[in-house]
């Protein structure tokens, strides 16, 4: 079941990963340092250059840990040595986005600009260039908070799929609907 659990987590050169007793994992590299909790059945050892998780049974809540956790700590390797980003373009008619001090206005074609201010671990700039949709750059190392920022922006203006307005990652494809006029003939 767990095949992706039972792959080695290649370190690069520039990271180090220490292990506390109480099962907590600690990365740092170049761009920062990242925690987190394991569970107490998942073993996470340093073989040379690899990190391998072991679980110590094939039952089923153990294999699954195994690969949940294989993928956090291999999430956290990658966002400390090269980072991760996240680009959300904005569609629609008169839709803007500024960025100024971790702090995210957005006017989405509502009464009101709405201001969502971001965590200081995730970095925020728009770019806003003529002829082309607004669009949104969010960087940072934790691919989870990244997600979670990204998932709170677009569910301010969902992609609506007969014009296609809203929030959306950048070359994300949206399924059209045809509307009224394509029932008539």
């Amino acid at each position: 079941m767990s095949r992706i659990g039972k792959q080695p987590i290649a370190l690069p050169a520039n990271v180090s990963v220490l292990v506390a007793a109480d099962n907590v994992v600690t990365v740092k590299g170049p761009k920062g340092t990242l925690q987190q909790n394991v569970d107490a059945d998942i073993a996470v050892n340093q073989e040379g250059n690899d990190i391998v998780l072991t679980r110590p049974t094939d039952q089923k809540r153990h294999k699954a840990l195994q690969g949940l956790y294989r993928s956090l700590v291999n999430n956290m390797v990658v966002g400390v040595s090269n980072g991760y980003k996240l680009e959300l373009e904005i569609i629609g008619v008169g839709f803007k986005a500024t960025a100024t001090n971790n702090i995210l206005e957005l006017n989405l074609g509502y009464s009101h600009n709405i201001y969502l201010a971001v965590p200081k671990e995730v970095s925020v700039a728009a770019v806003n260039e003529k002829g082309k949709n607004p669009t949104v750059v969010l960087q940072g190392i934790d691919k989870q908070l990244l997600g979670q920022i990204a998932a709170k922006i677009r569910s301010l203006r969902k992609v609506e799929p007969y014009k296609g307005k809203g929030i959306r990652f950048v070359n994300e494809v949206v399924r059209r609907k045809a509307g009224k006029t394509a029932s008539k003939k």
